[in-house]
């Protein structure tokens, strides 16, 4: 703990130099919480700070989410990446629509790093045989995706999930391989 709190001082002390914002002011308050004794208030300021901090990760992960094909649109759900960081991880969703013939058509797309459900999957990736006869390996680019009827998921590094639940295989599998999957890989590292 106190490692911790020796780290949150010293990162609230090079923060105020530079500039002061709402997350080193909420360190700051944690760092005089906790020298006051109020260990309570100090973790509350604490989860607010990572509560931020994540909030910043999953905007610059959204960079990641590829824009909408031609005739679509893409729309990010921010609510959705809230709901993932209450889980205990960082990510981003969109979700892509397009009318034709008067049919409504959509997909969306998710991306999840370092959250415990991600560590669950990742021995479905290595036997696909465990998905169920109606499941398939695709390659994008130099990473393997799971095909189980209308979902598509790749696991990157290790560590990073991506969903693509909803589309044509022939239309999704382009925008994948737009993606910088390496660079995503390294996110937040």
């Amino acid at each position: 703990m106190k490692n911790f709190l020796f780290s949150v001082a010293l990162i609230t002390a090079l923060g105020s130099s530079v500039r002061a914002d709402e997350v080193t002011d909420t360190l700051a308050s944690a760092v005089e919480a906790y020298q006051a004794g109020d260990i309570k208030y100090a973790l509350e300021e604490i989860a607010y700070a990572k509560q931020l901090l994540n909030d910043m990760q999953s905007g610059a992960l959204e960079t990641f989410l590829p824009e909408a094909p031609e005739g679509w649109t893409r729309e990010i759900d921010v609510d959705a990446a809230a709901g993932m960081a209450a889980m205990g991880g960082t990510g981003a969703v969109a979700v892509y629509k397009t009318e034709t013939s008067g049919q409504n058509e959509r997909f969306t797309m998710t991306i999840m790093i370092d959250s415990p459900m991600v560590a669950g999957m990742a021995g479905l990736f290595g036997n696909a045989a465990l998905m169920g006869s109606q499941s398939k390996m695709l390659r994008v680019g130099r990473e393997k995706f799971l095909q189980q009827n209308d979902k598509l998921m790749g696991l990157i590094d290790g560590r990073v999930f991506v969903q693509v639940e909803g589309g044509d295989p022939e239309l999704v599998v382009p925008m994948l391989e737009t993606m910088d999957l390496r660079a995503l890989g390294r996110f937040g590292l």
